[in-house]
């Protein structure tokens, strides 16, 4: 029987040799036909603790490590996050109410 891989996004890396990734995959309701996004949390091997948080994974399934760790990092730490600095923009405000008794 073959394994299964799938790919998904690192949500936590707290523990130490393991990482939770969020699998989304897209699934058409069987009754209204819209297409709906369902979503898993799998505990993944990550043998030398290199995926960080936001990093886009593939796991494959293997033989159990643990009793909720059955699956193993195969290719990842192609990082996700944004490094760029965020703009932050200033609004000059002006009261006209100030002005006007300034004027007189």
């Amino acid at each position: 029987m073959p394994k299964r891989v799938m790919e998904g996004k690192v949500v936590s890396n707290a523990c130490d040799k393991t990482v939770t990734v969020l699998v989304e995959r897209r699934v058409k309701d069987p009754l209204y036909k819209k297409v709906v996004r369902k979503s898993a949390k799998y505990a993944a091997h990550d043998e030398n603790n290199e995926c960080q948080l936001g990093d886009l994974v593939t796991i494959e399934e293997c033989s159990r490590f643990s009793k909720r760790k059955a699956w193993k990092v195969i290719k990842g730490a192609t990082s996700n996050a944004k490094t760029t600095k965020k703009k932050v923009a200033t609004k000059k405000t002006t009261n006209k109410k100030d002005e006007k008794i300034e004027d007189k």
